[in-house]
């Protein structure tokens, strides 16, 4: 375990399917924490990358390590010998005066179709995923949840099962490998179908932005989290994301401004990772909802993954809730709809490295949410 330079970290990720938050430009986003890049090597070769993200606690010198959608391991070898693999990791995070680890693996335990997941949104008395039988389980997931704990590590799944701070354990991706728009569209529920149409039909425009439209989108972002009451993100965080991942020969992240008559009504921000195009920001005004501009920012934003050769197109977080009653069950309904799938994965968990300097986190937390 060796901090590593930024090209080995990249030219790893890449390699290996990392995670957007497992690469060097991520850290670049994060400008409020200290980022590192960590690597596991083996006979001179680096086999394993961690990009871990360092929250401070003000005025103590002491910081939680925050490893998102991360490490990027061979999983499969961790699972026969984790100690060897996660301890000498502990150690240098300890020698980092990080006080506690939490890293969020995204290896996946359970899937389900889309057709399980509407009978799930339907069927009486079923509230929870975990409720509903899958179609598919994956055994190192879950064995690798039953590693973990065997170390110490803690699940920090929500039993709300509502969104938490963290990455989301559930997720919707739209398998579009081998596909054709025609395809993917016919693979949408009806709802959605009508929706592309009407808004082809009421001359709705969707352009690609640049970083001069990201004001735009911005204003759309604010007035969605009045209505759907989370905090917004302020501008610069944006700025600073799209000059972070677009820095390189590649663009990376995209913007994708929905109009009608001339007056911006939805956005979006996608950012490809190694044939996956995820959908990672949304936003939207309340205005003319009749001519379904999200719909056709979508609609847009998928065809143009599939024609840059994505094979996914990831949706990203889901509330685990399939009780219609429930405000964010309508999220996973319009995602369904595109014809997405459901994934689970191993979720995010912690290991305390300091029990007083994380009792004494937890108490700032709280001071501060009490403040906010």
């Amino acid at each position: 375990m060796l901090p590593i330079s930024a090209a080995d970290h990249e030219r790893f990720a890449v390699k290996n399917s990392a995670s957007i938050t497992q690469t060097p430009a991520w850290g670049g986003v994060k400008k409020a924490w200290r980022n590192e890049s960590l690597g596991w090597i083996e006979n001179g070769e680096v086999i394993g990358t961690a990009l871990v993200l360092y929250r401070p606690v003000p005025g103590t010198g002491r910081s939680l390590a925050y490893i998102p959608e991360g490490p990027t391991l061979p999983w499969d070898r961790v699972l026969k010998a984790p100690s060897w693999w996660l301890s000498p990791f502990l150690d240098h995070l300890r020698g980092q005066h990080a006080f506690a680890v939490r890293m969020g693996p995204t290896q996946p335990t359970r899937y389900w179709s889309t057709a399980t997941a509407k009978r799930g949104l339907s069927a009486e008395g079923v509230t929870r995923f975990s409720e509903l039988a899958p179609d598919e389980t994956y055994p190192d997931g879950a064995a690798l949840q039953q590693a973990l704990k065997a170390l110490g590590w803690v699940s920090l799944e929500d039993e709300s099962g509502q969104f938490t701070a963290g990455q989301p354990r559930l997720g919707v991706r739209v398998d579009m490998r081998d596909r054709t728009p025609e395809q993917l569209l016919k693979n949408m529920n009806q709802q959605w179908r009508r929706n592309v149409k009407k808004s082809a039909a009421a001359g709705v425009i969707v352009r690609q932005g640049d970083l001069a439209d990201l004001p735009i989108f911005h204003r759309l972002y604010v007035e969605t989290g009045e209505r759907d009451g989370f905090t917004p993100r302020p501008a610069g965080y944006f700025t600073t994301m799209w000059r972070a991942l677009n820095a390189g020969p590649e663009t990376v992240l995209r913007l994708w401004i929905s109009e009608y008559e001339g007056e911006p009504l939805a956005a979006a921000l996608t950012v490809d990772v190694d044939r996956t195009c995820w959908y990672t920001y949304g936003a939207s005004t309340s205005r003319h909802r009749e001519v379904q501009a999200p719909t056709a920012m979508q609609w847009t934003s998928m065809r143009a993954a599939l024609g840059r050769g994505n094979w996914v197109y990831d949706f990203r977080g889901i509330a685990d809730t399939l009780d219609e009653n429930e405000r964010l069950a309508g999220l996973l309904r319009f995602k369904l709809g595109a014809g997405g799938h459901v994934v689970e994965t191993v979720g995010e968990w912690e290991f305390t490295l300091s029990p007083l300097w994380q009792k004494a986190f937890q108490t700032y937390q709280k001071v501060q949410a009490a403040r906010s």
